[in-house]
């Protein structure tokens, strides 16, 4: 691939700080059920369960509910029951639990329900198997170890069976509605967000103090040089008409961005003279999209937080690594510039790829040197 150099002088890469792979939380306050305390066999949950508990021998015996001896009878079943149906419970919701950290509903549906009612299935069956086991044996003695009737025991799980359907169907629709709600709100956040952020990129591209120091160079052009006037009034023209084109595009192609940068550095050029520097080496043909504006934010935070002098010029360079934009500027920091201050730029077009893609630029800093690599994306 062969390299057009665009600009007048430049140097190569260097390294500050790694931006993380998440470096915002777009979806506000932590996700929370606050179904854990009470599944966790709190007051609520045990009370739940012996109902429950009292509803199945209920059904099983109204009769022995009219008399304190009928009640004794079934004193047993009953705490069976309660002990089957915490135990179905509490695996429901821990089954629950584990899939909703690692299988998402919206991503892998299929394979969240099939694994899901899988292992919860087993869990039952298992569970139900060893609580019946020890009913009959221990407190009933209805066998001994030498004459355990297998296929009895078999056949006894299969009304916790037919429980553990009602609970996974009632659990697995409550965790799907729950993600799909969490999903939906954090879709209507994107799209409040990425409102804002166009409003707010749109506010910052349109720079008064850019305006107002343009303007006073193109004053003092117009007596010391015409040409150059009309050279200048003609990039300051195709910047903010870029502007005005792309506020509404998510992504620009990386040919159109490297013409804004080149427009954009030729202003300051002039109003700098040799106090600034900059080359571009990037092919035009080299294919790839930018968010919208980007450069424009790398260059204007270097500009304006580097001293740029004839003795220490400042000097900018673009080029292509790794499929990656690096925009790099050696470091004469202004001494009334904060780190705050600095970050606001990156912070911009750091959510911006968030919101885009799973790409995340790159921020390094050595001492001597600040680069931003910018991932080049794709459409579709």
């Amino acid at each position: 691939m062969g390299k057009k150099p665009r600009g007048t002088d430049g140097q190569n890469l260097s390294v500050t700080r790694n931006l993380p792979d998440k470096p915002f939380d777009m979806s506000g306050p932590k996700y929370s059920r606050g179904s854990k305390k009470f599944w966790n066999f709190s007051p609520a949950f045990l009370g739940v369960n012996f109902l429950i508990a009292t509803g199945i021998a209920l059904l099983g015996c109204p009769e022995c509910f009219l008399s304190l001896k009928g009640i004794k009878e079934i004193r047993d079943d009953i705490l069976i029951s309660f002990v089957m149906s915490c135990m179905l419970s509490y695996g429901g919701f821990l089954f629950e639990d584990y899939f909703d950290k690692t299988i998402s509903w919206i991503k892998f549906p299929v394979k969240r329900l099939v694994l899901e009612c899988l292992g919860y299935f087993l869990y039952v069956f298992i569970v139900s198997f060893i609580i019946i086991f020890l009913d009959q044996y221990l407190l009933r003695g209805a066998f001994t170890l030498r004459t355990i009737p297998w296929k009895d025991l078999v056949n006894w799980t299969k009304f916790p069976m037919r429980i553990s359907f009602v609970i996974s169907f009632i659990l697995i629709s409550r965790s799907f509605l729950l993600e799909w709600r969490k999903a939906a709100i954090e879709s209507e956040q994107l799209k409040t967000e990425r409102v804002a952020q166009q409003f707010q990129s749109l506010k910052d591209q349109l720079n008064p103090h850019f305006l107002f120091n343009s303007l006073n160079v193109l004053s003092n052009l117009v007596y010391e040089n015409a040409d150059s006037a009309a050279r200048f009034i003609n990039r300051l023209s195709k910047i903010y008409r870029y502007v005005l084109d792309v506020q509404q595009e998510e992504l620009v192609p990386l040919e159109k961005e490297l013409d804004f940068a080149e427009n954009y550095l030729s202003l300051q050029k002039i109003r700098f003279e040799e106090s600034l520097q900059f080359q571009i080496h990037v092919s035009n043909s080299q294919a790839g999209f930018l968010p919208p504006l980007s450069l424009q934010l790398l260059l204007e935070n270097a500009i304006k937080h580097n001293i740029a002098s004839a003795e220490n010029p400042l000097r900018i360079d673009i080029a292509l690594e790794n499929n990656a934009l690096v925009v790099k500027n050696n470091l004469q920091l202004k001494s009334s510039i904060s780190d705050d201050s600095v970050g606001i730029g990156l912070s911009n077009i750091s959510k911006r790829y968030e919101l885009l893609s799973q790409e995340r630029i790159s921020v390094l800093n050595d001492g001597e040197w600040f680069v931003v690599k910018l991932p080049l994306l794709r459409v579709g």
